[in-house]
């Protein structure tokens, strides 16, 4: 109902100013007198004035007609928003107000920004009374803030998180999935020994395979366990159950240890593409603080790789409900039953990659011996969709699979050779020295371990991988021949994956001896296993696809494919790198059952040391291509091969 308040007898003319004077004075420049300004001014100072919990500039009444200190008003405006206070709303005047004698209604716009970038939007009657001194005065009552609230209450805000998304695999299913674990603790008062307690669960946290990464920290536990409740439980570690069976044994009956069951959405094991899928878990300060209008304590958040990439995609929005509050007897807020606004909350949406879970898993057995930095990335050759993104011992959201950018070593030779098969400047059987050393502008190349074969067939420099004949046949690439090569096989490309990947970068130019260097894939050149594996898919296949991972969303700009690579040249390259497994280099993969495996192996040196050497292989069989790296692996055929090997043998 609107109030009307009876005109009040006015003083003279020359009181009138006098009364006006003072009221500028005391209450601001935006109190209006009727005969300059309407309500409006002082309707939007009082707007102002509620978002920003500064109201000295207006004059304000209770219902009753009694003034009303505007720094009361603003304090119980920030109560009344209890926990939406750090978020004040967004308040606007709708149109013209209506006067009505000498009260003014005006329709007001309150728009509360809520997590997740959601709104509560609504409209309220602001009322405002013209006084003795023709001064606007606003109105004040709870029911200003929303029409159901009294004084005393409190806006409260209830979330409902929604359910998130998984990471589906190429068959549709989910990659992550609810798995058993056993959450580890001690409980301080049944602790006998807590040095030899450390002691016995280090041991055992390390007798795990394959190991814990990171490892399990206890150097503060004693601290913890002192801290504690004596009666309560400090938690150790979470563990996968076939972690634990395997230990079980010797930490069940250590005195203060407690066990307890539960379930946590996780990939198949604990290496499964675990740089490239990235972690789920409980909101943490960095995170917090970022994102104060996004996450809440408790909240759970993809971090690294595509589980942060696609966070917001997975996660949904919560539901979010504004309730209100009253103090009960004892002070304590409790909900009123009353709900002034509702949003369901909305699921996450899926995304869908190109993964395959026993080709994933093959990759990660193949690591799982290697004690060194080491990546393993598969792409199928019909379509360029990646199969398994490995990566072996090394910080958890570290990809080198798609991220590393190290000197490809001898592995590119696959691309010199293509550069050189396209300019008819060797052909398989024609004769290529194979020397002991060969000099370019006083820069000495050789052949590891000294080798010289030799006037020989290209095709054995190819399969023995002989530095110093592809150094002395650098001059035939000319300048831009090895980039051209290199492009043809997609490196340097500007692909589109849906996440972060380094597609190689090839030397071009440069003085003779880097030109000689990069023939045998020294020099400048960079390149990931990523980029390598496409490139050997694109040899098997004989054209350029770039490699993909996500189905859904699609990537919206994938690298073109290009047309075919020259039949003749891509046929001989191809009998050279079979070659390299049936009586080169590769030659432990020769009798790996299934169909023929091609190949090249790669030793890049990666410092001033010759000594110092990553090692490479990269091949295909079937319709599998890959490429394997080793970080700091000396030779190729001790540690690169032996992962391939692996690999293949674990996907018959």
């Amino acid at each position: 109902m609107t109030l009307s308040y009876p005109r009040p007898h006015r003083p003279n003319r020359a009181r009138r100013v006098a009364a006006l004077t003072a009221a500028l004075l005391t209450v601001g420049v935006l109190a209006a007198c009727s005969g300059d300004d309407g309500p409006e001014r002082s309707a939007d100072a009082f707007l102002a004035g509620w978002r920003s919990g500064d109201l000295q500039a207006v004059a304000i009444v209770d219902t009753t007609g009694a003034k009303v200190p505007a720094a009361e008003v603003a304090k119980e405006i920030k109560e009344l928003s209890g926990e939406l206070a750090s978020t004040p709303p967004t308040v606007t005047r709708q149109g013209e107000p209506k006067i009505t004698k000498n009260v003014a209604t005006t329709t007001i716009r309150v728009d509360w920004p809520l997590p997740g970038q959601a709104h509560w939007t609504y409209d309220r009657d602001l009322r405002l009374v013209q006084g003795d001194d023709d001064q606007w005065q606003v109105m004040w009552e709870p029911r200003v803030i929303h029409e159901q609230l009294t004084k005393g209450d409190r806006l409260g805000l209830r979330r409902d998180t929604g359910s998130r998304a998984g990471v589906l695999d190429a068959a549709g299913q989910p990659i992550v999935s609810p798995r058993p674990v056993v959450r580890v603790g001690v409980q301080p008062n049944q602790v006998t020994d807590i040095k030899k307690l450390v002691k016995d669960l280090d041991g055992a946290f390390k007798a795990i395979r394959p190991a814990l990464v990171p490892a399990v920290d206890l150097s503060d536990l004693p601290k913890r366990v002192a801290e504690a409740d004596p009666g309560g439980l400090v938690e150790v570690v979470t563990l996968r159950d076939d972690a634990y069976r395997q230990i079980k044994p010797r930490i069940y009956d250590l005195p203060g240890t407690k066990f307890a069951s539960d379930k946590l959405d996780l990939a198949p094991t604990r290496e499964f593409a675990r740089a490239l899928l990235g972690s789920v878990d409980p909101a943490q300060a960095d995170d917090l603080t970022a994102h104060p209008d996004r996450y809440v304590t408790g909240d759970l958040v993809g971090h690294g790789g595509l589980q942060g990439r696609y966070d917001e995609r997975l996660r949904g929005a919560p539901g979010l409900t504004v309730v209100v509050e009253r103090p009960d007897e004892g002070g304590k807020l409790a909900p009123t039953g009353a709900e002034l606004f509702r949003q369901e909350p909305k699921p996450g949406q899926a995304l869908k990659t190109t993964l395959d879970v026993a080709t994933q898993n093959a990759a990660d057995g193949a690591l799982r011996a290697e004690s060194r930095r080491a990546a393993l990335v598969a792409v199928r050759v019909s379509d360029g969709a990646v199969l398994a993104a490995a990566n072996g011992p090394g910080p958890a959201g570290e990809n080198l699979a798609f991220d590393a950018q190290v000197p490809p070593g001898s592995t590119f030779k696959m691309v010199s050779a293509l550069g050189l098969l396209d300019r008819g400047a060797v052909t398989l059987d024609g004769p290529v020295e194979c020397k002991k050393t060969f000099t370019v502008d006083g820069r000495s190349f050789k052949n590891s371990d000294n080798f010289e074969l030799g006037s020989v067939p290209f095709r054995t420099d190819f399969a023995k991988s002989c530095n110093t004949a592809f150094a002395s046949l650098a001059p035939k690439l000319g300048g831009d021949g090895l980039a051209v090569a290199g492009r043809s096989l997609g490196l340097e490309g500007q692909w589109d994956l849906g996440t972060d990947a380094f597609t190689g970068k090839v030397s071009t130019g440069g003085s003779p001896a880097e030109q000689a260097a990069a023939s045998f894939g020294q020099g400048t050149t960079l390149v990931s296993p990523l980029a390598m594996a496409g490139a050997t898919a694109a040899v098997a296949r004989g054209a350029f696809i770039q490699p993909k991972l996500l189905v859904d969303p699609a990537p919206a700009k994938p690298a073109a494919t290009d047309g075919p690579l020259k039949p003749q040249s891509i046929e001989a390259l191809r009998t050279m790198m079979r070659e390299v497994v049936t009586a080169g280099t590769g030659s432990a993969l020769k009798d790996v059952p299934g169909d023929e495996v091609y190949g090249k192996t790669g030793t890049a040196e990666y410092d001033d040391n010759p000594a110092h050497t990553h090692a490479w292989f990269v091949g295909w069989q079937g319709d599998v291509a890959f490429a394997v790296f080793v970080e700091k692996g000396g030779a190729s055929t001790a540690s690169a091969v032996p992962i391939a090997e692996r690999f293949l043998r674990a996907l018959r």
